[in-house]
């Protein structure tokens, strides 16, 4: 029932999200996304944002116990991506690759796609562009499913787009208290 209700809320949040980049490519056993922003900080803050302040910007409602756990990034080889709420926990990724500045690499299901027994792997690639910076969030998930996984791509293609939203949305936010 949890899984059913999780996977409701992400389609109806996905339908209030903005415009999502693009379904790079799907199929019925996987997919994969990408969506891109550009932040106004250099790579190295917009890194710090995004391993230390991500309680701060990744949409709670698309977290487990929303505003009653806090996330974290552990940015180490076997690292977490973790939500805590004391008792009740949950490991979203683990982390597989870091380049600070550069690329945070973490593999794992997010959301109703844990539940599903599906797999991905998910990156922030940042690059410096102008005087800000590109960040590009490219998720490929696959895995066996009785469903056409091909199905569920436009949806994590909103959701992921509201997740990188978020994070802009933050860098913007902290670059303007900064002026």
């Amino acid at each position: 029932m949890r899984l059913i209700r999780a996977a409701l809320l992400v389609v109806v949040a996905a339908l209030a999200a903005p415009a999502a980049a693009e379904v790079k490519d799907a199929t019925a056993t996987g997919f994969t996304v990408e969506n891109v922003s550009t932040a106004p900080v250099d790579p190295q803050a917009a890194w710090r944002a995004l391993i230390g302040d991500v309680d701060r910007w990744w949409p709670k409602d698309h977290s487990w116990w929303g505003q009653a756990s806090k996330l974290s990034i552990d940015p180490r080889a076997g690292g977490c991506f973790c939500e805590d709420a004391g008792v009740q926990q949950a490991q979203h990724m683990q982390v597989s690759f870091v380049d600070p500045g550069k690329l945070l690499r973490m593999t794992g299901g997010l959301g109703p796609l844990q539940g599903m027994g599906l797999h991905g792997t998910l990156e922030f690639r940042l690059a410096p562009e102008g005087e800000g910076t590109r960040i590009t969030l490219w998720y490929r998930v696959g895995g066996y499913a009785p469903d056409d996984l091909s199905k569920l791509a436009p949806v994590v293609d909103k959701v992921q787009a509201m997740q990188l939203a978020g994070l802009a949305d933050f860098l913007a936010t902290v670059r303007a208290a900064e002026e």
